[in-house]
């Protein structure tokens, strides 16, 4: 019986990063054909209207698509060496670039010029963009988001008006929230990264405040 659920695990992840490797190229296709028709000036309003929520919907679709590969990557041990890293610098880094998608909203930043952890970098890079976008997902504009590093724990805090579903928070496909569902993945890949590491996180919201904390 052990083996028989060895077995059917292994097909599973092996089924899950084989049909997302195959589903890139007709995925980039599609969208690529949805773009031309996009620049077509003999479209009316209507039909540009149409293509551009398709090809929205599409873009959805990809996402959704990369996140399960990188889930089964992951999952695989395919990002086994490890490095010493700062953890400041990668945070600096993701957060400057995510500074463009702000619309209005603004980020403090307390980081202690040193934390160390030994780690992928991808891996920690990845976590790191995932937490911080689910932060944006529910914070209102003109809101401000609070991310604190010390030498040994992250935290990202976020005003909020309903506490996320904690049961739901780190489950595939679950949508923690209502008012701004994602494609309920992005935590789970963060799930993954951190218990790879043996590092703990936790979700609080107390006094309309979403919290989440890494503990390196």
């Amino acid at each position: 019986m052990l083996e028989s659920n060895i077995a059917a695990f292994r097909q599973q992840k092996e089924f899950t990063e084989n049909a997302s490797h195959e589903l890139q190229t007709p995925l980039a296709i599609v969208q690529s054909k949805l773009d031309l028709l996009l620049q077509d000036g003999a479209l009316s309003s209507a039909q540009s209207q149409i293509i551009e929520e398709t090809n929205n919907a599409l873009s959805r679709v990809s996402r959704i698509n990369k996140n399960l590969l990188l889930l089964a990557k992951i999952e695989n041990q395919q990002f086994l060496d490890k490095q010493q890293i700062n953890i400041s610098e990668p945070l600096q880094e993701v957060l400057d670039l995510l500074s463009d998608l702000l619309e209005g909203r603004t980020i403090e930043a307390n980081i202690n010029p040193i934390c160390i952890v030994e780690g992928n970098r991808i891996l920690i890079e990845i976590m790191l963009t995932n937490l911080l976008m689910n932060s944006l997902r529910h914070t209102e504009p003109g809101v401000k988001i609070m991310v604190y590093l010390s030498v040994a724990e992250l935290v990202i805090s976020n005003p909020g008006n309903y506490p996320l579903d904690a049961v739901k928070l780190f489950r595939r496909f679950s949508t923690a929230s209502g008012q701004t569902p994602g494609s309920g993945l992005g935590l789970s890949i963060v799930e993954q990264i951190y218990s790879r590491y043996g590092w703990a996180v936790e979700y609080k919201f107390t006094e309309q405040q979403h919290q989440f904390s890494v503990r390196f």
